[in-house]
């Protein structure tokens, strides 16, 4: 994995050079306060550095009109008061001597990051760049922002590098109007922008940024707008908007490049946003993005004018970028009533055009017999209850998280083996466990079970117990072990885990494995059985659900299901088990590895049965090590029953877990 850092300290050169308070926020400290975090936790080191080039004029004209370009051009030569003079033509802009150059840099900075990405010298990347650029439009600089840095590397995309199909992913708290302009007709790009709206009053306070702008002619459905209309939006909103609007609609389009402006006025602390998402919730939104395009990234620097959460949430980019595993999300994940309202709002608007949209609708509420969400216990983090974000000052949240930017465990991903001599090709730093646990140990737990003291299976129960004990201490993210007992020893991963200091375990199992019938319903367990006969919720932390037949009821399974629920649970630990006849697919098993490495910080344990062929061991250690996933292959639409059996069991599952819905709930304010 080779993460492209693309930077010039040039674009610094740009400044306000009389009294605006609107906009004195776009500072060069914004550029030099990341740059600097990247240096501290030792992420820029890790990352292959590229110094911007400045665009030609050519390259500025894929989306700009010359006489703009030459506009431009010409404030090199200006005084402070015709610079002046200019700047109060446009809307929340202003021109320096440097301006032209800085923005150059800029849009050659995202042109450069495509570049690398697409020649394959980087895989993924970011562009830190000033001034941004989603404002921007063919004939107009528009809220500090000059060149349009990301339709500009859209387009060099589509042109030098014959890329059909590119989604943008505009994450800042303002509308990108600018790249909605250029695409709206365009259905080779697919825009999805959420952004502070209250139902137009912020700026730039535009009919044209609300959910039912959905792109003009050809590009209709292809502009995706998610609208915010109050302020306060935290980390389970945006997860929500990420699960039940936006990666639906982009599996079923199928990019080949994600691009991201990525602006940080959205995060918690900014006073643009006025938002309560987290910089780790930024991490959980790359890694998400990452399983896409078969992990061709870039992401592009938009706004973000508090310093201390600007650079945090870039260093949280960046460390998922390199495949490190996110940081678990804090605070409650319970999404907001107005979120869920924009979330229906747009999902309604969108549904004439995306299969994977019009398929999904939201169902009613049943009741659910032993359905107490109180039982589940709050979330805890190993240094004591984690920071409530929408209570929590923005100072004290943002220093709690310094620790973590440039922490990482000494072993990302370890594979523990009964037959070493089967084992596939492995990335080189994924550690081949060859110990186990002390017998003392693994003879107490191979009592549970008489399959457990066979031979093979009893190595292998030493071998899963030592590599489990390291996931736990912190010593190894994240591990895949074989054994040809999947059942007993999943059984005994998850009583090994609670006891050994996991507060909540989400266990997600496919093929002919059944919960233990004596594990108690306490909320400690999540168990999530996938082949089930029947969609059945058995309980609050018991349920089950059919494997569905095609890529788009697999893929709502995933979206629509399993990662709400585990966003909701926030887990400490997740044992994902492919038992006798589990039924996926090697491509299925990767992507659902891949994004169950999210709730739980990365600590996830893979147990593969006997039978699984050995290939897939590899597949699954380059997920779980950060390489992408493969590609599912064409989307095909999921089937009426796969739909019925999958809206039934949410429908008796909304209430305990509200992660799950994708409107707001009649009768609540």
């Amino acid at each position: 994995m080779r993460t492209a850092l693309v930077y010039h300290e040039e674009m610094t050169a740009a400044r306000l050079l009389w009294d605006d308070p609107e906009c004195e926020i776009e500072r060069p400290e914004r550029l030099t306060a990341a740059v600097e975090r990247l240096q501290q936790g030792g992420l820029e080191q890790r990352c292959l550095r590229l110094a911007a080039r400045e665009a030609s004029e050519a390259e500025l004209g894929l989306v700009h009109s010359p006489e703009y370009v030459s506009l431009v051009r010409g404030t090199q030569a200006l005084s402070t008061e015709e610079l002046q003079a200019l700047s109060g033509q446009y809307d929340a802009v202003y021109f320096h001597p440097s301006t032209f150059h800085c923005a150059r840099l800029a849009a050659g900075a995202a042109l450069q990051l495509v570049d690398a990405v697409l020649t394959g010298t980087a895989h993924n990347g970011l562009a830190l760049v000033r001034p941004p650029g989603h404002h921007s439009q063919r004939a107009a600089a528009n809220g500090f922002c000059v060149f349009n840095n990301v339709a500009i590397a859209a387009r060099h995309a589509q042109q030098r590098h014959d890329v059909r199909r590119i989604l943008i992913v505009d994450w800042d708290i303002h509308h990108g109007q600018g790249i909605q302009y250029i695409f709206e007709d365009d259905p080779s790009v697919l825009y999805f922008s959420w952004h502070r709206y209250e139902h137009g009053r912020f700026w730039p306070s535009l009919r044209e940024s609300d959910a039912d702008a959905v792109g003009l002619g050809p590009g209709r459905g292809f502009t995706v707008n998610l609208p915010w209309n109050q302020v306060g939006m935290g980390n389970a909103d945006y997860m929500a908007a990420f699960l039940h609007v936006l990666l639906p609609v982009a599996f079923e389009f199928d990019p080949e490049l994600v691009l991201i402006s990525a602006g940080f006025d959205s995060a918690i602390g900014d006073p643009e946003g006025q938002m309560q998402a987290t910089p780790e919730c930024f991490a959980h939104l790359t890694r998400l993005l990452q399983v896409l395009a078969g992990g061709r990234l870039c992401a592009v620097l938009e706004g973000g004018y508090h310093l201390e959460s600007l650079s945090q949430s870039v260093c949280m980019v960046v460390k998922a970028l390199l495949g490190d595993p996110a940081p678990p999300l804090s605070g409650p994940m319970v999404p907001r009533h107005s979120a869920l309202e924009s979330i229906q709002s747009v999902r309604a608007a969108q549904a004439p055009h995306w299969t994977s949209l019009g398929q999904q609708g939201s169902t009613p509420t049943l009741s659910l017999s032993a359905c107490s969400p109180e039982k589940r216990p709050s979330p805890v983090s190993p240094g004591g209850p984690k920071c409530q974000a929408a209570e929590a000052q923005p100072s004290a949240v943002l220093s709690s998280l310094l620790d973590q930017l440039s922490a990482t465990p000494p072993v990302r991903t370890a594979v523990a083996l009964t037959a070493p001599a089967a084992v596939p090709v492995l990335p080189p730093d994924v550690l081949r466990q060859e110990g186990s646990a002390p017998q003392e140990e693994t003879q107490a737990w191979a009592r549970l079970h008489e399959a457990l003291t066979q031979d093979t299976a009893f190595a292998a129960l030493g071998k899963v117990l030592r590599l489990l004990n390291g996931i736990l201490e912190g010593q190894v993210s994240s591990g895949i072990a074989t054994t040809p007992a999947a059942a007993p020893t999943l059984e005994v991963a998850l009583r090994q885990g609670l006891s050994h200091g996991a507060q909540r375990v989400f266990c997600v199992a496919l093929g002919q494995l059944d919960r233990p019938p004596d594990l108690a319903d306490d909320g400690r367990t999540l168990w999530l059985n996938i082949r089930g006969k029947e969609a059945a919720a058995r309980s609050t932390f018991h349920m089950s659900v059919p494997l569905p037949g095609t890529t788009g009821g697999f893929l709502s399974c995933i979206l629509a299901l399993v990662l709400p629920l585990a966003y909701g649970f926030q887990p400490d630990l997740v044992l994902l088990a492919l038992g006798p006849a589990h039924g996926l697919q090697d491509p299925q098993a990767a992507l659902l590895a891949a994004l169950l490495r999210g709730p739980a910080g990365g600590r996830v344990l893979v147990l593969v049965g006997q039978g699984s062929a050995r290939h897939l061991v590899g597949v699954l250690a380059r997920v779980l090590h950060g390489e992408p996933p493969p590609s599912l292959g064409p989307f095909s639409m999921a089937s009426p029953d796969d739909l019925q059996a999958l809206a039934h069991l949410r429908g008796q599952l909304e209430a305990p877990w509200e992660m799950l819905r994708v409107a707001a709930p009649s009768g609540v304010p």
